[in-house]
């Protein structure tokens, strides 16, 4: 089915604070040196006491509208990827409704975990070329300093917060959408994860602790296989080639697997978006953030061809070929 759905505005946030490496080094034992040699990471944000994924979803919204002067009362869908909301309920999505006062408007969280925004983007695109909605916004919101363990140093190092929106519209002459590829490997799950009610998976035991834990090594060895088979993928279904597409944006989880993922696929690192060295890993906010910076470093334009990839836990994946066409 052909798309009938254009990305047509975005906004981004990230809180004040920032965690640097040095400031990591009198936390953990870890150094500046070690950190940027294994990740690329220099800082990363991290969200006051009383900074929630809402109230980072509303500023990046807030910053969507006043970069696009768009409208959002007609918005008749409201999506938020997040692994870390407020409340198990009501939905930071419903938050959003509310401080936004939309009238009529469907309003639901979901979770993807780092494949969030290319997720969130496959369902927008999906209710607009279907027919049911009209005009979807499309939040990821993550305040995973809340949840990471400041005394494991392999994963402490990583994470940051943040938030992003776009706005997706129907627009039947012309569209955002060219190829979309998802994929899951449930059997990974236990490679990255967080505990909730349950606290085994597959008969076993794991951490009860609430926060973060992932072998690192396991999910590096997986995205470095699977994404670039389905870059493949999306290249065969959009009759492209590498050279047709101008920015590569995967998630930013580090650089040197974006690196590796890179050679794999035979991709320029001069021609990938990437936020990770300055925000840190952010999950599904991660490729929004690269794309803004894309735009403020007059790098991204419209009319470029962008091939968008997602993966994290579950473990999860979803990719894109879009045309980047934003309205002011």
């Amino acid at each position: 089915m052909k798309s009938t759905a254009r990305i047509t505005a975005i906004g981004t946030y990230v809180p004040e604070k920032r965690l640097t490496n040095d400031d990591l080094e009198r936390i953990v034992d870890t150094n500046d040196e070690w950190i940027v040699q294994r990740t690329g990471m220099r800082e990363r944000r991290i969200a006051d006491e009383n900074e929630y994924s809402s109230t980072l979803a509303i500023k990046a919204i807030e910053n969507l509208v006043a970069q696009y002067q768009k409208e959002l009362n007609d918005v008749d869908c409201i999506v938020v990827s997040t692994t870390t909301p407020d409340y198990a309920f009501p939905s930071v999505a419903s938050q959003v409704q509310d401080y936004f006062d939309i009238p009529q408007t469907g309003a639901l969280d979901f979770n993807a975990t780092c494949a969030g925004f290319t997720y969130g983007l496959h369902m927008a695109n999906a209710f607009i070329t279907s027919g049911l909605h009209q005009k979807v916004l499309v939040v990821t919101a993550e305040t995973l300093s809340k949840v990471t363990d400041y005394t494991d140093r392999t994963t402490c190092v990583l994470f940051g917060d943040g938030a992003a929106a776009v706005l997706v519209e129907k627009d039947t002459e012309n569209p955002s959408f060219i190829a979309t590829h998802i994929g899951t490997n449930g059997k990974g799950g236990k490679h990255v994860y967080r505990t909730n009610l349950s606290t085994t998976m597959h008969g076993q035991p794991l951490s009860s602790s609430g926060k973060m834990v992932q072998n690192g090594r396991e999910v590096y060895k997986w995205a470095s296989r699977t994404i670039p088979l389905g870059i493949s993928e999306l290249l065969e279904q959009a009759n492209l080639q590498k050279d047709d597409v101008n920015w590569f944006v995967p998630h930013s989880a580090n650089l040197r697997m974006i690196e590796s993922i890179c050679e794999r696929s035979d991709f320029s690192l001069d021609k990938t978006l990437t936020s990770v060295e300055y925000m840190g890993n952010t999950s599904s906010v991660s490729i929004p953030l690269a794309l803004q910076i894309g735009i403020n470093d007059g790098k991204l334009m419209n009319g470029d061809i962008l091939l968008l990839y997602g993966f994290g836990g579950g473990l999860t994946h979803a990719g894109h070929i879009i045309k980047w066409d934003l309205t002011k």
